[in-house]
């Protein structure tokens, strides 16, 4: 079982095997794979950091304790009807932005993030949308 916050659910979406160092990539590309090969994996919901944190480098200030990284996390889990403390797949996951996202939507509640300027988290979850899940990382 992974532990996920509610923004990286979107990060996993857009996700292109880019990252903020080596080690984080690897980590990130590691659980992108998994679940895109076995939606049935289950994810925990979080409050605050999670596994993909864990490899954020120390290298200056830790986001992933950021006031602001919190409510994003919040908006998206409220977005996609989802609470903390869940426990299910990712299948189920991607069930929920079926229902409640549009691509848009990454305009608003991701408004502060650094990676929304490359576009791919829309055409992430326009994937999810056609039932392609997620795309694959080479």
């Amino acid at each position: 079982m992974y532990r996920l916050r509610g923004h990286h659910i979107f990060c996993l979406l857009g996700y292109r095997g880019m990252g903020y160092s080596k080690e984080y990539v690897e980590n990130m590309t590691h659980l992108h794979q998994t679940l895109r090969a076995n939606p049935k994996t289950l994810v925990q919901l979080v409050n605050g950091p999670d596994q993909l944190c864990e490899k954020y480098p120390n290298s200056g200030e830790y986001h992933c304790q950021d006031n602001d990284i919190y409510q994003m996390d919040a908006v998206i889990l409220e977005k996609i009807g989802l609470k903390i403390g869940q426990i299910l797949t990712w299948a189920d996951i991607e069930s929920q932005i079926q229902k409640h996202v549009i691509p848009s939507d990454i305009q608003t509640v991701c408004g502060t993030c650094s990676w929304r300027s490359y576009g791919v988290c829309e055409e992430g979850i326009q994937m999810i949308l056609q039932g392609k899940g997620l795309r694959e990382v080479k």
